[in-house]
């Protein structure tokens, strides 16, 4: 609660209130202390008065019971004026809104893979150095091609996309195997099936819209459903320091201001550093030390200081350390080291303190107007305004649904990013081949055709010859064989004709020599007809060729 403008946290054992002062707020701070010694008590006190005050809140709600803060407290003004004298402790709702990274009782809260960049998102995905090296090359030809990495379907399509274009990357920035983009191609798959896939998208958060007052001016609770992201331990840690990132990116610097722009309060902090690479711790270390003048506190909630790194620690000056149990020498050591955090109180021995402190009890120690670090007090923590415990279910949805971030993040937005303009030069590319495969084979189909039109034709030039050769041939033997036949006839004609006359003029001239001589006259006869025969052979044959010849002698 508020006091003379201070935060009002807890009063000591002797009596003497403790208060936070807003313009040392942003100086960051941490609440620890064993499991149910009253942390969550401490970071609703601080809560209610940020936004008292006007500064907007974020609460990483692991636990689930960070929703009552939207209700009124019961039974709290008894306590606040048995244990703290406290005559006018107002019970009261907070102006509470309710995000999800699911999208299941809250207002979904995306990212796109772009804006988480390869170094967390690597992280996320549990890659090595080597994968992580081969990440950044993706990311960085994505952004020579101008294309946006909004969700893993487009990052799918940027890991495929440089695969096949390994060697042009590798000459260009280093080695890219097919072994890696596989590797992270499956640690996508496993992300997915861990329901990691709605992380990812638009529209992606916006961090101003955390940082808003209601009408009354009292800053806005955000509350961030942590109960089902807590099992994915990764997938948290990196998304809370995607925030821290992301608010140190865009906030401009302010220096030191009367109280802070925006506190956050991340809750299981440990998951931030566990397996975290030196690199990151780094920039953990970086952001923190940093955004204190970007006027934004950063408040850790875990179970031991030891838990968070000493660099990282030496940043958190506002401190309430809740009962811790030592029953290990490693235990006993962090009990020592956190009792020698604070600056000593010769009342008390902090150390056995810690051992003996009950819930709701604590030590505490809070920056003075110098920004030195007060004497550390053993002291009583103030009861919260709002419900202790969850919400009613009912109220919580009717939040939701009223808020003006209900139509801003409900549904999914898909623009046209690195996906679609990779798919669609891929169909394209496809189309071209298909359609030069097809006009491939047609080529060949028509040179196929061409070639067998040709064949054909050559076989039937080639059978027309023939059969006029075989035409001629058979014309000139028919001819051939018609003249031997005439020339036969002729000879067979002549032969009898010369014989006929032969023996005709044998006969007369035989008679006429020898007078009727028999013998003689077939002599005679005999060489005249053989004569007459020749000479009629002769005249035949001469005819025959002026015949053929056409010559008349």
């Amino acid at each position: 609660m508020l006091k003379d403008s201070k935060i009002y946290v807890a009063k000591s054992f002797e009596g003497k209130e403790l208060y936070l002062l807003p313009k040392m707020a942003n100086r960051h701070g941490l609440i620890a202390g064993a499991t149910g010694t009253g942390k969550t008590i401490t970071m609703k006190v601080l809560a209610e008065s940020f936004s008292d005050l006007g500064v907007p809140v974020f609460f990483s709600d692991v636990k689930g019971d960070l929703t009552g803060m939207l209700e009124p407290g019961t039974g709290m003004d008894v306590r606040a004026k048995e244990k703290f004298d406290i005559d006018d402790f107002q019970q009261k709702g907070y102006p509470t809104r309710f995000w999800d990274i699911f999208g299941e009782v809250g207002h979904p809260v995306r990212v796109t893979v772009s804006d988480m960049g390869p170094t967390l998102l690597s992280r996320l995905l549990g890659l090595t150095d080597v994968q992580e090296g081969v990440l950044n090359i993706v990311f960085k030809a994505a952004d020579d091609k101008g294309l946006m990495l909004l969700d893993l379907k487009d990052l799918r399509a940027m890991l495929g996309y440089v695969g096949e274009n390994a060697n042009e990357y590798t000459l260009l920035y280093g080695n890219v195997s097919t072994a890696s983009i596989g590797a992270i191609q499956r640690a996508l798959l496993q992300f997915e099936q861990e329901g990691g896939e709605g992380v990812f998208g638009e529209p992606m958060l916006d961090i101003k819209d955390w940082m808003r007052t209601d009408i009354d001016g009292r800053g806005f609770i955000n509350i961030l459903s942590a109960a089902k992201l807590i099992n994915s331990p990764t997938v948290y840690a990196t998304f809370l320091l995607w925030m821290m990132t992301e608010l140190f990116e865009q906030l401009p610097e302010v220096g030191d201001l009367d109280k802070p722009r925006m506190v956050f309060f991340f809750d299981e902090a440990h998951l931030l550093f566990d397996d975290a690479p030196k690199a990151l711790v780094q920039k953990i270390v970086q952001v923190v030390k940093l955004i204190r003048s970007k006027g934004v506190g950063i408040y850790f909630i875990s179970q031991s200081p030891s838990d968070i790194p000493d660099d990282v620690l030496a940043q958190l000056s506002n401190r309430v350390q809740h009962g811790l149990r030592a029953y290990t020498p490693a235990e006993q050591k962090a009990v020592k080291a956190a009792a020698d955090a604070f600056r000593a109180n010769p009342a008390f021995n902090s150390e056995d303190a810690l051992m003996e402190i009950g819930t709701g009890e604590a030590l505490v120690s809070f920056l003075d107007e110098s920004g030195t670090p007060v004497v550390v007090e053993k002291a009583k923590i103030l009861p919260p305004q709002s419900l202790m415990g969850p919400a009613d279910s009912e109220k919580v949805k009717t939040t939701i649904l009223s808020s003006e971030f209900d139509l801003k993040y409900r549904e999914t937005v898909d623009r046209e990013s690195a996906y679609e303009i990779i798919m669609a030069a891929t169909e394209k590319l496809k189309a071209e081949q298909e359609e030069a495969a097809v006009a491939a084979a047609e080529q060949k189909e028509a040179e196929k055709l061409a070639k067998e039109e040709a064949k054909a034709e050559a076989a039937a030039t080639k059978a027309e010859e023939r059969k006029a050769a075989l035409e001629a041939k058979a014309a000139e033997k028919a001819a051939a064989k018609k003249e031997a036949a005439k020339k036969k006839t002729f000879e067979r004609a002549a032969t009898n004709a010369a014989n006929s006359v032969a023996r005709s003029i044998s006969t007369n001239m035989v008679n006429a020599a020898t007078g009727g001589n028999v013998k003689s006259a077939d002599k005679i006869a005999k060489q005249a007809a053989s004569t007459a025969l020749s000479s009629v052979m002769r005249t035949g044959a001469t005819a025959v060729v002026r015949g053929l010849f056409g010559t008349k002698k």
